[in-house]
This record gives C-alpha cells, structure tokens and sequence, in this order.
C-alpha cells in the first residue's frame, strides 16, 4: 500500500506558508503541517490554514524545539493516521511543488527508500552555503561509504515512514539542524535504499531563514563526529554489504 501526505515543520514563515499552500493545494494531497512554536501572529495564520484548508492537519509545539523535532512529530502524526509515506518540504517556499507527482513516483516504484532531494540553486544561493554542503556530503559519503546520498542537507524529501519510526525507537536524532544528515545516514546504515532526484532551489522567498550560522554548523559538525565513530564498529557490516550488492 501506498498512501503519501505532505509533511510541513512551519517556524515563523507565515508570509511565504500562505503563497505556497496555494500552489499545493491543486496537487489534492492531504498534509501534515507542524507549527514549531511559532510566535502568535505567525501562529494564527497556521490557525486560519488549518480552519479552511481540509486537507491540512495541524500539530503544534508550545515552544520552538528545532526542525528535527518538529519532522519527528509529523512523521509519528502521519503514521498515527494511516499514511505510509511523507513527503518533507520547508515552509520557505525554498523547494519547486512541481517536483513532488516525481518524487512521490519514485517513492511509489521504490516504497522501501528515502527519496531525497539534490538541489539545483539558482543565483540567490550564498556561497558559503555551498561550501558547507559540500563539506556535509563529503562526511555523508565517508559515513555510508556511499555516493547514494547526493545531499544530506536538502529538505525535500519522501520519507518511509515504517522504518523512520523503528529508527525513533532505537536512537535519539538530532532536534535541529543535525536532523536532516543524520537521519539520511542512520537510514542508510539500516539498509534502506536513497534514491536521489533533482530539485529546483530558491533561497527563501520571504528572505527568513533560520539556519544559525554558528550553532547549527556546531550541532552538524558534533553530529558528522558521532556518526563516524559509529561508522568505525559498523565498517565491517557496511563492507560486507557494499561487497554483496557490486
């Protein structure tokens, strides 16, 4: 069975959430918005979404926990309503809505992997940024001993949601920032398949963006350490596995 929502973690984005719920809403798909502690006037808008659109389901934080914490909640409240799979998008409006019929095919054909975005930026991508996604992806490849996971940073992805709540039971992940490459990692190390796919990226269309530049490069760096010890006692299955599948 396959049966998608969308997955929305919302922070403060309300100006750009109310432009980008217009184009999702023609795609007929339910969605799963988490308000992440939002502050009120924000919080009121998610609240007039959530009242005429019937298709969204809202779930909140009282307090901002950080967008790993605010996925995690979607995913348990995708599962606890019956949906097999979630398709991640920010609330930015960051990530093209003509790109998820594609993704959520290729999560049909493929129902046990990660669908998981590699960006394509236009002109408004701060460089920076670009050299530290490299620097991310390069310990991605390094910790999967893989080139499966073109970029573990993106935040478009389809997430099967059996396997993401067996890995909540065993580990505690990352609550910000550190979410998004550890999950993709911790995926992968448990045998689920990443098939990556192309997706068109705009730097956020109401110029907010809450990536600390300071804390959140910290929280990834600690999370890109803790996964390679983890990687060093895993070697021996990880190279077994890679020698099976060539």
């Amino acid at each position: 069975m396959f049966k998608p929502c969308l997955l929305i973690p919302a922070y403060n984005h309300e100006t750009a959430l109310v432009a980008l719920m217009d184009e999702l809403r023609p795609l007929g798909l339910p969605c799963v918005l988490v308000d992440d502690g939002s502050e009120p006037v924000s919080a009121r808008v998610l609240d007039e979404i959530a009242g005429r659109e019937a298709w969204v389901t809202l779930v909140r934080h009282a307090q901002n926990q950080g967008k790993g914490a605010a996925v995690s909640t979607g995913v348990r409240e995708a599962a606890a309503l019956g949906y097999t799979h979630a398709l991640q998008l920010d609330a930015d409006g960051q990530h093209d809505p003509t790109a998820i019929p594609r993704f959520l095919e290729a999560a049909a054909q493929a129902p046990d992997a990660l669908v998981c975005g590699a960006p394509v930026f236009d002109d408004s991508v701060p460089k920076a940024r670009l050299w530290g996604r490299l620097l991310t992806n390069v310990w991605i490849w390094i910790n999967t001993l893989s080139f499966a996971i073109k970029d573990g940073l993106c935040g478009f992805r389809v997430y099967p949601l059996a396997p993401m709540l067996r890995l909540f039971e065993r580990v505690r992940l990352g609550q910000r920032m550190d979410f998004d490459p550890e999950v993709a990692v911790r995926l992968s190390w448990a045998g689920v398949k990443t098939v990556s796919l192309p997706v068109s990226v705009r730097y956020p269309l109401d110029g907010k963006s809450h990536f600390r530049m300071g804390a959140d490069n910290w929280l990834i760096s600690l999370a890109h350490t803790k996964l390679f010890l983890g990687m060093l006692w895993r070697l021996p299955r990880l190279l077994w596995r890679k020698a099976r599948r060539s």
